[in-house]
């Protein structure tokens, strides 16, 4: 009986104390803290984890630099630390990076002004990150000579975080640590009702691949639903006095433009920040924000020639960029929160980023509305502090619920590891040595994986050509992983299909003996389910 299957009966067995509904990122905090601090939880999401929003970030855990031109410190500083603080406990994952920023003639505001605003930035967020640097355009040239500097006045370097693998990935190592602390999750699994009876909701929920009805309960529900949260309230017949307005963000993903590896930022067009983000061998472009009337957006042709344009005149390459260029699009919606009764007022650009949790303890019941992956530790203290203040017998003991484990398993993995020569098998044309990506995707896992190798080296073998992914790597996504559908594999437990046209991968040595240790008997269908959409 595979993880999915045995988690599928646990739903109905086991009467839980909380059910988390949504598996983006803010779900996955939710479980793992409550989890972690030893409530019993469980996590459903009707497709799979971080398949909206939370798969379409700029893979950036950054402090929110342009909210200080809306003045809101308070939200800022907390960013910042919310990012030194992911910093510190995922050290492997959540890495500083320099953000090399050009400023144009004719900006709304003169260079040595922002340039004062990147000191205060560094000032707020207590002088974590290296200092900030001024660069005149002699600079710019010399450091970046991919920039067009023919219009600029200056610019400035200051730093943020990203993240080493993608935000899906970041997403699922909590899903991960939440059911390693006992927590039952489930993907596929959509909630069609939920009712409060006899001190308890009662959820029927379906199996969306099999159909089947699941009926669960537990005193606490916590909506994460992201942008489909209000569509759950209406659902749970809970009134709330926040709601979500949708912003549509857009990245494309072409070969890699610059050497360094520096998040090359600008203004755009319209005024707001523009990226040019390093994903390996690969750059990712964007972002527009394009107000939505719901939650369900796709990438259109004027948002395709928005971001090559913008790119095209800032940056000096030998061909401009075309849409035959694009590799991968990603496309998703920010979710807003505002008061109900102000939605429509504010002016659009000034909206707040922030998040809010707001709690119904009549009915034992919990939404979060908005936020950032930057914010997720906070989200989940927040959540577990709201739970345990409903439940009268639900008390948490005061510990650390999050990090990427203890210090000693991290030695005694490199050490192992260091023995038996294992980035001896790295591949020619990785960029990493393969002890570094074995730890920062599987912590104390990693140490099965070195047993594998040591029993057969055929296992450090890369399996799918064009992706760093060895052939042990998937055997532990489909012991571990819950992937269901190859989708779930190669966009969301790995990038493959960020950095891999679609064609190539189907042509890629490897893939057909990848789809066997994913899914067994079932291999050609859920192939042939991935290739022919």
């Amino acid at each position: 009986m595979n993880l999915r299957t045995n988690n599928l009966a646990k739903l109905q067995k086991i009467h839980f104390d909380v059910l988390v509904v949504g598996g983006g990122i803010n779900g996955a905090v939710s479980a793992a803290a409550l989890s972690g601090k030893g409530a019993k939880v469980a996590l459903v999401d009707r497709r799979d984890f971080a398949a909206e929003t939370s798969q379409e970030s700029s893979n950036l855990a950054w402090g929110g630099i342009k909210y200080l031109e809306t003045l809101e410190f308070g939200l800022v500083r907390k960013l910042c630390m919310s990012r030194n603080h992911l910093i510190r406990h995922y050290p492997s994952t959540v890495q500083e990076i320099r953000f090399f920023t050009t400023i144009e003639k004719g900006f709304r505001f003169p260079v040595w002004f922002i340039w004062l605003g990147t000191w205060f930035y560094w000032l707020i967020g207590n002088f974590f990150t290296r200092r900030p640097r001024y660069l005149t355009r002699r600079r710019i040239r010399k450091d970046e000579p991919i920039v067009n500097t023919a219009n600029a006045v200056g610019g400035f370097e200051y730093s943020d975080a990203y993240l080493h693998d993608n935000d899906a990935r970041f997403v699922f190592s909590f899903v991960r640590q939440a059911m390693n602390n006992g927590c039952i999750a489930a993907n596929y699994v959509e909630v069609v009702s939920a009712k409060r009876s006899h001190n308890q909701w009662q959820i029927e929920a379906r199996d969306t691949l099999t159909k089947k009805i699941l009926k669960i309960t537990a005193d606490v529900l916590v909506n994460a639903c992201g942008p489909y949260a209000d569509d759950f309230n209406r659902k749970a017949h809970v009134k709330t006095e926040h709601q979500h307005v949708f912003s549509k963000g857009i990245h494309l993903v072409v070969n890699r433009l610059a050497k360094e590896s520096r998040v090359l930022t600008f203004f755009a067009d319209d005024g707001r920040l523009f990226f040019a983000i390093p994903m390996g061998a690969k750059t990712c472009i964007g972002t527009t924000d394009t107000r939505m009337p719901t939650p369900d957006a796709q990438v259109t042709e004027d948002d395709r020639d928005f971001v090559l344009t913008n790119i095209n005149k800032r940056l000096e390459l030998d061909t401009p960029l075309t849409r035959a260029d694009i590799i991968a699009e990603r496309c998703g919606v920010r979710p807003l929160v505002t008061k109900k009764d102000k939605g429509n007022n504010k002016d659009w650009m000034q909206l707040s980023r922030k998040h809010e949790v707001e709690a119904n303890f009549e009915r034992q019941y919990l939404t979060i509305f908005g936020g950032k992956l930057t914010d997720c530790l906070n989200v989940g203290d927040e959540v577990a502090r709201l739970v345990e203040d409903m439940r009268i017998n639900l008390r948490f003991p005061k510990r650390r619920w999050y990090g990427e484990g203890h210090a000693s398993v991290r030695e005694d993995f490199f050490h192992q590891a260091k023995l038996m020569d294992l980035d001896s098998y790295t591949a020619p044309t990785s960029h990493e040595q393969l002890s570094t990506r074995f730890w920062r995707r599987y912590g104390a896992h990693a140490l099965e994986l070195l047993e594998e190798i040591r029993e057969n080296p055929a296992e450090a073998q890369v399996l799918i050509h064009g992706a760093e992914y060895t052939r042990c790597e998937i055997k532990e996504a489909a012991r571990r992983e819950m992937v269901t559908k190859l989708e779930d594999f190669l966009r969301r437990r790995s990038k493959i299909a960020l950095v891999m046209r679609k064609d190539d991968i189907r042509a890629s040595k490897g893939i057909r003996e990848a789809c066997k240790i994913l899914f067994g008997k079932n291999a050609d269908k859920k192939f042939k389910e991935y290739f022919t959409r």
